[in-house]
């Protein structure tokens, strides 16, 4: 590993291999199929637009290997796997199973899961994306939050590249007022961390790190796949013992119909909330845009301007600024995201700037 601990999220989608995802993407290759069939909504819209690698498998373990070189070589030393538990059973593990895992060089990358417990809505469908009905609740009781847990520690904890702070196994909870909801309130969640606490211990290792996605305080859904958000996201830090924080979207906390650089200037602004108002370090984020109109026959407003390759870059310089200047436990630094195509929030290169964002990465943090 370098100096710093770049971890991109991943999401999954980019694979035919899960059979559930026909239901969404009948050509069988997942999410590409919204991709592929992405236009402009309006004078001046970047889209469409192409991956350079094309419309690859990500389950695939050679399409993996060359993913991992490319981004190993440009500093992403890290993947945070979006992971999902739907209908008593994981839901697209193929392309962390069959791909990362299977490939030859994984030794290059670590990688940590964030439980995705978002539900599961028809925002997956183009064709009724605009129906926003929910096909999967995210919520789960005890019984399958205990199968979750062992599932987790015996299989992935247990990699020999699974990314730890302090020797303790780090795993992300997206929607933690989901995960309440699922297990019935907050001393029900309490006793069920604990229990996650002890069985990672028993596993071998000296703790768990629980991880938290923060939203601002009493944020509302603008994604269309989060539920709607009630309570103070810093009372539950303390009140569940979560070890750490980090944001998954600038989307989350901020409006995001503007240019990149007057965005960041809200990014500082809620950082320095965060070390005022928090207990629990924050490991800062840096979202790379957004634009979700490729998941929608109708426009949908709410899109990053400017998120060029130069002006991305002063939102990475702004966050090994604050590893340097803060005495944190890992100099790590999440990054939104590796894959999120129809969100347009990438790092993987295509046909607009190349390997633009990439090659920020490096400059930045190699």
């Amino acid at each position: 590993m370098g100096k710093y601990d770049v971890a991109a999220y991943v999401w999954p989608s980019y694979t035919g291999d899960e059979p559930r995802t026909r239901m969404f993407w009948p050509e069988g290759i997942g999410e590409w199929q919204s991709v592929k069939t992405a236009g402009a909504k309006f004078p001046g819209h970047q889209w469409p637009r192409r991956p350079l690698w094309g419309y690859v498998n990500e389950a695939d373990p050679y399409v993996m290997e060359m993913e991992i070189a490319a981004a190993a070589d440009h500093g992403v030393n890290v993947f945070i796997y979006d992971w999902y538990w739907y209908d008593r059973r994981p839901f697209l593990e193929n392309c962390l199973n069959d791909g990362f895992l299977k490939a030859q060089n994984r030794s290059r990358m670590k990688f940590y899961l964030m439980w995705a417990n978002h539900n599961a809505m028809t925002l997956w469908d183009k064709r009724i994306a605009e129906s926003n009905i929910m096909i999967w609740d995210g919520a789960q009781p005890r019984s399958e939050y205990d199968i979750v847990v062992n599932r987790v520690i015996e299989k992935y904890f247990s990699q020999p590249n699974y990314y730890k702070i302090d020797g303790c196994p780090v795993f992300m909870i997206y929607d933690i007022n989901t995960l309440i909801r699922g297990l019935g309130g907050v001393a029900q969640t309490q006793a069920a961390i604990e229990h996650f606490r002890e069985a990672t211990v028993k596993a071998g290792f000296p703790g768990l790190h629980l991880q938290m996605t923060i939203w601002s305080e009493g944020a509302v859904n603008l994604s269309l796949v989060d539920s709607e958000r009630k309570g103070s996201t810093r009372d539950l830090t303390r009140l569940l013992g979560i070890d750490s924080v980090s944001h998954y979207q600038f989307v989350h906390f901020t409006n995001i119909d503007r240019s990149y650089t007057d965005i960041l200037t809200d990014v500082r602004r809620e950082w320095e909330r965060i070390d005022r108002e928090y207990d629990v370090e924050y490991y800062p984020h840096i979202s790379v845009g957004w634009d979700n109109n490729p998941r929608f026959n109708s426009f949908r407003p709410g899109i990053v301007k400017d998120n060029t390759p130069e002006n991305i870059k002063k939102g990475f310089e702004m966050a090994k600024e604050y590893i340097d200047s803060h005495k944190l436990r890992a100099p790590l630094v999440t990054l939104n995201s590796w894959n999120e195509w129809t969100e347009t929030s990438y790092l993987q290169p295509d046909d607009l700037y190349g390997y633009g964002y990439l090659n920020a990465v490096k400059e930045v943090f190699c």
